[in-house]
This record gives C-alpha cells, structure tokens and sequence, in this order.
C-alpha cells in the first residue's frame, strides 16, 4: 500500500491541472521562453552567487557554514554574512552536478509554484479565474520574475516561504486551527535562513497574531505559543552566531546595512565622489577594531548615529525610495540579464543610467541616454503595468467585503518590504510580495469595474 499516498496526490494534481489548465500551462510557457532566454545570454550570475556558491561548498566538502573563501584567513563576518537555507539547496545540486542550469532549472519550477499558490490563495478572497489574462499580464510585465528565476540567488526561494507563510496566516486567521498557524511560523523560520530581511517580521508575527485572534478568545495560550515560535528561533539563533563569533546578531549584513543606506543619501545630496569617500572612510573605521564583536557593535552604534543626525531629510529620502519599489520597472536587472551592462559600469561611481539621466544638467543628456536604449519601450510598458497595479493594490485595501484585519495584514506586510529596500530600491527586494500585490490588484481592479462580487469572508 505504499504506493497509494502517492496515487493520491499524483490524482490531486491531475485534477487540479484540469480545472486550471489555461493558467497552468501559460505559466510553464512564460518561464520555459525565460529559461531559454536565460540559456542564450548566460548570465546566470548576479553580485552575491559567488557567496552563497563558496558557502555551499563548504557545507558540502567541510561541514561548515562560511560564505568565504575557506583557503583564506577565516574572517568572522563570513560565517553569518549569507543565511544557509539556500546554500543547502544549492549543495542538493551540488552533490549531482556543479551546473548552474540545473540550479536555475530547478528554481523555474519554484517560481512557477508560487504563482499557482498565490493565486489559491486568494480564491477565498474574490479573486475569480476569469481574470486568469489579466494576472498573467501582470506576471508577464515583471521581468524581474523571470530573471531572478534564471539567476543563482536566493530570492525566488525566499518568495516562496513568503507567499506560504501568507497563505498558511490567512488560513489561520479565517478557521483559527492552530495547525495553520504552525505551518505559517515554519514558513517564516525558513525564509529567515533564506535571507534575513524576513528576521524582524517575527515581532509583527505575534501582533498579527494577538489582534487576530481577539474575536475568539478560545485556546489562547496555545496560539501564542506558537506565535513565539518564529522569535524563539531568532533569540536561539542569535546565540549560536554568538558562540561562533563573539557577537549577539542574526546576521553580518544587519550591522553595516544603515551606512550602506546612508550612503545613496549621501550620493544624492553631495555626489557620487563624497559617497565614495564617506563609505571608505566608514570602512576603515569599522576594519580599525581587531575583534569582529568590537567591530559588529561600532558599524550598529554608526549606523543609528548617522541616521538620528540626519533624521528629516534621511527619513524623507528613505520614504521616497521605498514608494518608488512599487512602481521600480528595474531596467538595470534586465541589462543585466541581457548583457548590456556589466556591474562593474553598475557600481561605477560615475555609472550611467535613467534617473542620473534625468537628474543631469547636461542639456540633451536625457535624449541621448533614450537614443542609446531601445529598451525603454518596454520598460514603459513595465512601468504602466506596475502603476496599475499599484491602483489595483489601492482599491483592494478600500474593499469592505475582505475583513479589515485580511486588508491589514497585506498592507503591513507589502510595506515592510518597501521599507526594508528603502534607498535600494532593486525590484528584487519586493520579489517576495509582488505576486501577492498582483492578486491584490486584481481583485481590487475587479471590484472597481462592478464585476462579480466577492463572498464575504
């Protein structure tokens, strides 16, 4: 009878591509043209692979967690620096064949996953088959998507724990079973060990929580037991960082991130030359303390000072920055992608691009920079799309028929990621909401034009 759980669930899946066949199959096609796209330009690298690749490796040949290079001096921000989740998933690969096609492959076959999941889940909240085209524009439309999808980097793997973790909550909350809100936790701890933005939604996780269990105040103590879960595995964490390093955290990166998003507001205020000198000088300073604990906690107390003394004008650029991730058509990935830029011209100080074109006091800069872009056609259609859904996304958190607290916690959790991006602000940090934005969209676009009705929920 062994066979038979599994006759099971290859029939689920039979009928469930029965019933969504249309959407099923357009989405396998969408991202079989982009891994053949991504096997023609063989840019499969982005900035950070070669971390998580060396990490990887050093799980595989030497049981260790470090994301340097293990022939050098071990130095203590490598062994916390990139979350090992993916870097496990790259050693499954690894231990068959050190190809970065297959990695991809693999990550096609995720990507296409989480569509079909974000697109479950809000079938309870309105959203109807019938607007299956207009989603899938919608996903057409992102080409960081696909990109990410054909890229060895963790942020396709990171939206899928994000989108399954808001789709075991919004069970929790509608059947209060305590089992959806165990799965949702898991969810939570594992896109935490797949990149640690996610580490600081354990805190917004109780709240959700608390509030959303205040209609029903039975087995109370059972749910906020399992609330904690995600927090007590950031506290535990933290103590083996700190028996490895020295120093109390979750992740290297955490302690250097506020000079780093100091330093576009920096750029922006005095120019790409006094950046460069700020971060150096910023630098050198943190490299000045021999002890990584000394360092970690200098970089933090930094980071805060040069935000509090700036705090206005920082907070209003940050915010800027943030609510352009919405709208952020991300033509730097797609050159990327295709090769018509290279990072070295990227992060070049004197780097080139559409909103230095169009902040330049050189007349005609912004003519020459359209002239040498033929892109830009459809990065405007992009931009179009991502407007619409920002419209979309709008009207859905007007919508009475979807419970405030639903309506909430997709607002709260959208903006956590906006924010987190800040001055960044690379399509790829709003990878993990942007299906769910899309849905949202729909939904919203759907209630506006007086089509059918959602249930209440």
């Amino acid at each position: 009878m062994g066979w038979f759980p599994n006759r099971i669930i290859i029939n689920h899946l039979l009928a469930y591509f029965k019933a969504n066949r249309f959407f099923v199959v357009s989405v396998c096609l969408l991202h079989a043209v982009a891994f053949l796209a991504a096997l023609h330009w063989k840019k499969f690298f982005m900035g950070d692979s070669a971390e998580y690749i060396y990490e990887a490796l050093n799980i595989k040949n030497l049981f260790f967690c470090y994301s340097g290079n293990p022939a050098m001096p071990i130095e203590p921000e490598f062994m916390t620096q990139r979350q090992p989740l993916y870097p496990l998933f790259l050693m499954g690969v690894y231990v068959f064949t050190f190809n970065a096609r297959v990695v991809v492959f693999l990550q096609n076959f995720s990507s296409i996953a989480n569509m079909l999941w974000a697109r479950e889940m809000f079938k309870s909240l309105g959203y109807n088959a019938k607007y299956d085209k207009l989603l899938l524009l919608f996903i057409a439309c992102y080409p960081s998507q696909f990109i990410n999808a054909n890229t060895v980097a963790p942020d396709i793997l990171l939206q899928t724990c994000t989108v399954v973790y808001m789709a075991c909550f919004i069970k929790f909350y509608k059947q209060q079973q305590i089992k959806h809100l165990l799965w949702a936790g898991l969810a939570l701890i594992a896109g935490m060990m797949v990149k640690p933005v996610l580490y600081p939604v354990a805190g917004l996780h109780i709240a959700f929580v608390i509030v959303g269990v205040l209609r029903r105040r039975a087995h109370m103590q059972r749910v906020i037991a399992a609330a904690i879960l995600p927090l007590c595995f950031v506290l535990m964490y933290d103590r083996v960082n700190e028996l490895r390093t020295g120093a109390f955290h979750f992740s290297s990166n955490q302690a250097f991130n506020a000079v780093y998003y100091f330093y576009p507001f920096v750029a922006s205020k005095y120019g790409a030359d006094s950046a460069e000198i700020f971060l150096h000088q910023e630098r050198a300073a943190v490299a000045a303390y021999p002890e990584y604990r000394d360092r970690y906690a200098y970089a933090n107390h930094r980071g805060r000072e040069l935000i509090m003394d700036n705090f206005a004008p920082y907070l209003l650029f940050h915010v800027q920055n943030a609510l352009r991730l919405f709208v952020e058509p991300g033509k730097a990935e797609i050159d990327l992608f295709t090769g018509r830029l290279t990072y070295g011209k990227l992060y070049s100080k004197h780097a080139g691009g559409f909103y230095a074109a169009w902040h330049s006091k050189q007349p005609g800069a912004l003519r020459a920079y359209v002239a040498e872009n033929p892109s830009l056609i459809a990065i405007v259609l992009v931009f179009f799309f991502n407007v619409l859904k920002v419209i979309g996304f709008l009207l859905f958190l007007r919508l009475r028929e979807i419970p405030v607290f639903i309506r909430m916690f997709f607002m709260l959790t959208v903006c956590y990621f906006a924010v987190a991006a800040g001055p960044i602000a690379a399509p790829r940090y709003f990878l993990p909401v942007s299906l769910v934005v899309s849905c949202c969209a729909i939904v919203g676009l759907s209630r506006f034009r007086s089509f059918q009705s959602p249930q209440p929920a």
